[in-house]
């Protein structure tokens, strides 16, 4: 089957089927619709739609989407949110469906099938670093929201993303950009015919110094290379990525120190706070068939490190100062291999999938130190780990007619943990597995309205050094309980999607327990005792489209999340958001003008757990415009927070102390969304 992919596959999610389909390219850049291929592989990774939330978003969607930063390529997820609490070179903060993901720790996310959150890391378990992505090049975006998948497996129960490169160019490529606070940018990408098949190879750098009263200095560099060949039945790709950065940290800051004018809305408490990072990878995939069926196969190897400094509470420690360091050094590989047999029995349709899945990583060391200025002080921990993981799965997809089709899965995932610690107390092994059933029910169309039902569970794992730990290393000597190694999730949706002409709606309704969010806080190696939690809400979507190039996509979300048992100190999850919602207008052409708006309204949130104390409201618009002077020359211009609103990327509430306080004092914390801000940028394609 082939397929046009169009903006309105966003709002209704769509999934792509059948042995290939045409995704339009970046007309902005390239001219001429340019048509990507997608290969057999493709038919093997995502199957027909099986929820009503879950989709594709493609690059034609991203292009007049401006980006303050790599990682809101995310934010085309219908109700994801993503914002910054520190430096821009550290790991963005994600929000959905009623869930803080803090840095990733419920949204599985890969790149080219390298998987992005890293387990048992220094600063948060699931810690998702897009920071390396170079957005001109990717190809699409397969997103999937619940636990029904069992292609899906750690770090899914929120959901999951596969950004995809593009496989070529049909043109070379520079742009550079410039802006306020500092900020500019070099990009070249090209491609190349080479032995029969298609290089793709990028390189990137920026600069920015942010709003900040102190310059964030941050610096980062991208690599990419890519090799393609094969055809739809037989072929591969190999690809390596590289990506480097340092930067200064303004860190979130206490409203108490604004109001008496100690410091700015854009000022700090510590100068010394920031980080350096880097991230390489080589992978490839192949893909080819076997008898009835096809199969495809991936690996990946990974290098990373992380140096990273923090000061959240500032003078507890009124002699040394507050700041931490968290130091994150591995090595991991991983491969995947599954295989889909057709298999019509009973019905008109069907099909067999099973895969394995493994990964390895070796953590040597992950550490946290106590620091003034960045100098060491005290050791808190430095630990030694390796964490092997495998998962197994098993879905049957079948049509017992032409009205209705259904899924039936499972998949077993196993994880096993050896932890040596500088404090023998806390070193040990440890390990879990479960067993996770996946039922997934599509009825229609009728009228072009399909319906879905599903039903799944799945988990989240913790931190490795959570699973044995038994005394608190701050001290040596406190007891302390351990982590749940795998923790259970179980979620239900029923939903929607209709489209009438250019018009498409969808509708979904959704559950979510998770037995515990018992988890290691990382900026403390303290254990944070947290019960089970249950999620519930709605989500809505609308999507329009012309022949033209116009289109509009509506979103919005409501969830409602609380602790599942009664605790006094309240229900409320703390920076759990109730209520997202994002509008787009965007002008795609080929020539002439083009350009898009992005409105998005991010709701108040509780920020203790009784409710009391409630972080503020955010609405926040980004605009762009751009013009093709000539098939090869393009110019545009981004405008972030037009509306120039003093909001909040992000707001806690907790105890600090200021150097001239006698104590520690609750107070609200918060990152500020940077002022109006503009970005000059022109691209030349040869």
């Amino acid at each position: 089957m082939v397929m046009r992919s169009t903006a309105a596959m966003l709002a209704v999610g769509i999934g792509i089927a059948g042995t290939g389909c045409v995704l339009a390219a970046d007309p902005a850049q390239t001219g001429p619709v340019e048509e990507v291929i997608v290969t057999a592989a493709r038919e093997l990774a995502v199957p027909a739609a099986r929820a009503a939330s879950e989709g594709t978003v493609t690059q034609e969607e991203l292009v007049n989407r401006p980006l303050l930063r790599p990682a809101e390529v995310l934010e085309a997820v219908p109700g994801l949110v993503v914002t910054q609490h520190s430096g821009d070179g550290k790991a963005n903060q994600y929000f959905l469906r009623g869930f803080n993901l803090d840095h990733g720790t419920d949204f599985a996310t890969f790149v080219d099938g390298v998987p992005v959150n890293m387990p048992t890391h220094a600063h948060g378990q699931g810690y998702t670093d897009l920071n390396f992505l170079i957005p001109e090049l990717i190809e699409r975006i397969d997103y999937r929201k619940g636990v029904y998948y069992p292609e899906d497996g750690d770090f899914s129960a929120a959901g999951a993303a596969e950004i995809h490169y593009r496989r070529r160019l049909d043109e070379s490529l520079v742009t550079a950009a410039v802006g306020g606070e500092g900020y500019r940018r070099l990009l070249g990408a090209g491609s190349a015919a080479l032995a029969g098949g298609d290089l793709l190879f990028a390189g990137e750098y920026a600069h920015s110094d942010g709003p900040w009263v102190l310059p964030e200095g941050y610096q980062r560099a991208s690599l990419l290379t890519k090799y393609s060949g094969g055809s739809e039945a037989v072929g591969y790709s190999l690809n390596a990525m590289g990506y480097q950065a340092h930067w200064l940290a303004t860190d979130q800051i206490p409203q108490r120190a604004v109001s008496a004018g100690l410091i700015s809305r854009f000022g700090n408490l510590d100068p010394s706070d920031g980080g350096v990072t880097h991230r390489w990878s080589v992978s490839g995939e192949t893909w080819g068939r076997a008898g009835a069926g096809t199969w495809r196969a991936q690996a990946y190897l990974l290098e990373y490190r992380l140096d990273l400094f923090s000061n959240f509470t500032y003078f507890s420690d009124p002699t040394h100062g507050d700041q931490i360091e968290q130091y994150d050094n591995r090595h991991a590989g991983g491969a995947s291999l599954g295989y889909s047999l057709p298999l019509a029995f009973p019905g008109e349709e069907g099909a067999l999938r099973t895969g394995v899945q493994i990964r390895n990583e070796r953590i040597d060391p992950v550490a946290l130190y106590d620091t003034t200025s960045r100098s060491r002080w005290r050791t808190v921990s430095v630990t030694s780990a390796r964490l092997r993981t495998v998962g197994v799965y098993a879905a049957w997809e079948l049509r017992p007619s032409a009205w209705w089709r259904m899924q039936l899965g499972a998949r077993f995932d196993s994880q096993h943990f050896d932890v040596d610690a500088n404090l023998q107390a806390n070193s040990g092994s440890a390990g879990a597995s479960l067993a996770s059933p996946k039922v997934t029910l599509a009825l229609g169309p009728w009228r072009s309205a399909e319906f879905f039902l599903d039903f799944g569970q799945g988990f989240h794992s913790n931190d490795a050094r959570g699973t044995v730990i038994t005394v608190d290393p701050n001290d040596g000597v406190t007891p302390v309980g351990r982590v749940t190694p795998l923790a259970r999730a179980t979620g239900a949706e029923a939903g929607v999607r209709s489209s009438a002409g250019a018009l498409e709606l969808a509708a979904a309704l959704w559950a979510l327990r998770l037995d515990s969010e018992l988890v290691l806080d990382n900026d403390s190696s303290a254990i944070e005792p947290s019960g089970a939690t249950r999620r519930y809400g709605i989500e809505l979507s609308a999507g329009w489209h012309s022949e033209s190039g116009l289109r509009a996509d509506l979103h919005v979300a409501w969830t409602h999340a609380r602790f599942s048992d009664f605790t006094p100190a309240g229900q409320y999850l703390t920076n759990a958001p109730a209520k997202v919602a994002a509008l787009a207008v965007e002008m795609a052409r080929p020539q002439g003008w083009f350009g898009g708006a992005h409105l998005r309204y991010f709701g108040p949130s509780p920020l203790t757990q009784d409710g009391s104390v409630r972080s503020h409201a955010s609405l926040q618009l980004n605009a762009e415009a751009g013009y093709h002077f000539s098939r090869a020359l393009s110019g545009t211009v981004s405008v972030f927070n037009v509306l120039d609103r003093d909001d909040d990327d992000i707001e806690y509430y907790y105890a600090s102390r200021l150097r001239t306080e006698r104590s520690a004092v609750n107070d609200l914390h918060f990152h500020p969304v940077g002022p109006r801000s503009v970005r000059v940028s022109v691209s030349y394609g040869f």
